[in-house]
């Protein structure tokens, strides 16, 4: 039998918490093997971003053809992508593959620095939300997006993470599917990466053949057990227990 394969495209996180090192993980704790593309590269911790340096377009196109020419990728989800340059430049590569898309508009690291320059929205509004299966933004990112002219009818998980409460209401809009996902929120710092982690089960899930509600309702399922077994490193936000998430989700019934 042949591992599903999945391709994430994103930053790398030193810290190991968010962007491609998180998808990693988070791949491996589905059983799901992982290909990856980077886009920039980050100084970063918990505390923060100390620094960001966004790869040339052309090296990141390089790295696509590298990985889509030679696995048999089953879906894909794209993170951080710094600049209008490297929005194209992955748009261009993923435009008539017909992949299964999860685009998390990453526009900001938990501790607030710019993932994504002011110039890139209008790219992702025009070359890559057009391609997407889902875009998965907090309530932030979705303000910037809609202000930016996309619409309405975009597929949609609306994350609630950043809307105060007790409870942590999600909500999918898409491909005629409407459902609400609702957690309590949990009383912990320990956070950091959580979009990407979400987005990333459910890229791992639909390359395992799920539907989309099952796949969005699986990960979500994930991302609390994940944020339950988070390891406790780190003096800021820190990392979530992704491979304990997996092992913990592995002896429970899969979500219908």
């Amino acid at each position: 039998m042949t591992v599903p394969v999945a391709l994430t495209i994103a930053g790398s996180d030193s810290g190991g918490g968010a962007g491609v090192q998180a998808d990693l993980k988070t791949f491996e704790a589905h059983g799901v093997y992982g290909t990856s593309v980077l886009t920039l590269i980050t100084a970063q911790n918990t505390r923060g971003v100390q620094a960001a340096y966004p790869l040339p377009p052309e090296l990141v196109a390089a790295q696509l053809r590298a990985v889509l020419d030679d696995f048999p990728v089953a879906a894909v989800k794209t993170g951080a992508l710094g600049n209008a340059g490297l929005v194209r430049a992955v748009a261009d590569a993923l435009r008539g593959r017909n992949l299964p898309l999860v685009v998390d508009p990453v526009m900001l690291a938990k501790s607030g620095d710019a993932l994504l320059d002011g110039g890139a929205l209008h790219a992702l509004r025009d070359e890559l939300l057009p391609l997407a299966t889902l875009v998965t933004p907090n309530v932030p990112e979705w303000a910037a997006l809609r202000a930016a002219g996309v619409p309405d009818t975009t597929p949609l998980l609306l994350k609630g993470g950043h809307a105060p409460g007790e409870t942590v209401t999600d909500e999918l809009r898409a491909h005629g599917h409407h459902l609400t996902l609702r957690a309590a929120r949990q009383p912990t710092r320990h956070t950091h990466g959580t979009g990407c982690t979400l987005s990333a089960a459910i890229t791992a899930n639909l390359a395992r053949g799920l539907a989309l509600p099952d796949a969005v309702r699986a990960a979500h399922a994930y991302l609390q057990a994940a944020i339950l077994a988070a390891p406790g490193l780190g003096a800021g936000y820190g990392p979530l227990g992704h491979r304990a998430a997996g092992l913990t989700l592995q002896s429970t019934p899969h979500p219908t």
